[in-house]
């Protein structure tokens, strides 16, 4: 447990947890996962408020999706954020809790090695910069943080979808790494449920919370939301376009399949009546018009090539060919 005091725009380590709270500026409590359950009773012991069993039962579990929750006493807001490292062909995340004690305290809970968390807190340290003032000010900067690692991720899966783009459609490519796609489909879908997940907790939590929020801050959350909002909508919007390469893909084979079809379908056509004439002149008759001409075989084979050369222009004038 790590707990920072911020007064007057300073942060000071605060460590006197017999003392309570202090008589100015307010509290950051940071705690990760992995701390014995006792740190209730120290928030509560510092704080003088009761955090229920069953929001400390939630903290524990690191898949929790997006949500927010007020009672009497604080918010609760439950804040899915990516990880630090990023699996090949995958969005992991996890849920950073935060527990905003009204104007004293902000108590978040998260693993170790969050790096938002991590970020801002080396931030706040940091001389020359502008600190939050308030507990909804600190949250709202850690937020737009975990904010902006989702927005990073636009160009890359932008990316990959162009390439399989290009790859699908060439029709000298043969392409066989159909489970990738399914999977890289699958996770703009995971992304898009956690965005309205994202967007719905926060709203929530701007329209029920008892914290009054000034102009500033209203603006700076409207930018989260609308940042969340934009990377819904390209989530989807790239679902489809994977979907419309699919499609696309697909019409291609199936374009190049029928005009085989058809470059057989005339061969055939052309081949039939030649195929029919050499059949009848190989019956084994003793007695057949032609057999004994010494020219018939060269009448014959100027026929077939004159047929074919007639079906092969009936076939160009009618645009079959």
């Amino acid at each position: 447990m790590e707990i920072l005091h911020l007064v007057d725009g300073q942060p000071v380590q605060y460590r006197e947890l017999s003392l309570g709270m202090p008589d100015t500026g307010f509290i950051w409590i940071d705690i990760t996962r992995d701390e014995e359950l006792i740190w209730p009773q120290q928030v509560e012991q510092i704080t003088g408020v009761h955090i229920d069993e069953r929001h400390v039962a939630d903290c524990d579990n690191s898949l929790h999706p997006s949500h927010y929750e007020g009672t009497s006493e604080y918010d609760r807001l439950i804040f899915r954020s990516l990880t630090r490292e990023q699996p090949e062909n995958d969005i992991a995340t996890r849920s950073t809790v935060f527990f905003m004690l009204g104007y004293m305290a902000l108590v978040t809970v998260r693993d170790r090695d969050s790096r938002s968390v991590g970020l801002i807190r080396q931030r706040l340290m940091e001389r020359g910069i502008r600190r939050p003032n308030t507990t909804a000010a600190l949250m709202h900067l850690i937020l737009g943080n975990m904010v902006d690692r989702f927005m990073s991720l636009r160009e890359p899966l932008a990316v990959k979808v162009a390439v399989w783009r290009d790859v699908l459609l060439d029709p000298s490519e043969q392409f066989t790494d159909w489970r990738s796609v399914l999977k890289h489909s699958q996770h703009v879908r995971k992304l898009e449920m956690l965005c309205e997940e994202q967007e719905e907790a926060l709203h929530g939590w701007r329209e029920n919370t008892d914290i009054d929020l000034d102009d500033a801050l209203l603006i700076r959350t409207n930018d989260i939301l609308e940042h969340i909002q934009r990377m819904t909508r390209f989530s989807h919007e790239l679902a489809r376009d994977v979907e419309s390469v699919i499609q696309l893909h697909f019409s291609a084979v199936a374009h190049r399949t029928n005009e085989i079809v058809r470059v057989l379908t005339v061969l055939s056509a052309i081949f039939l009546p030649l195929t029919l004439i050499s059949g009848i002149f190989g019956m084994n008759f003793q007695v057949m018009p032609g057999l004994s001409d010494g020219h018939g075989f060269f009448y014959t084979i100027l026929g077939m090539v004159g047929l074919a050369g007639a079906l092969l222009l009936w076939l160009r004038m009618k645009d079959w060919f």
